[in-house]
């Protein structure tokens, strides 16, 4: 519980705002011939503000890319 509130504190919102917020960012797994490749949402500058607010690194654009062998 204690995180939440240092959270709210660090910066300036309320958890539920913070967490709608953050909610926001989406993964998606597009596919074609050439392979597969789970990507995340490109961030906005609320949810990138949040992030460098509390010293956390955005998660990487792209997780994982597999590619089709012939």
């Amino acid at each position: 519980m204690h995180r939440v509130r240092v959270t709210e504190m660090t910066c300036q919102a309320t958890w539920p705002g913070l967490h709608r917020e953050l909610d926001r960012v989406a993964l998606g797994t597009p596919a074609g011939p050439a392979g597969t490749v789970h990507q995340r949402s490109g961030l906005l500058k609320t949810q990138r503000d949040i992030l460098a607010q509390l010293k956390i690194d955005p998660p990487p654009r792209i997780f994982q890319l597999t590619t089709e062998t012939p």
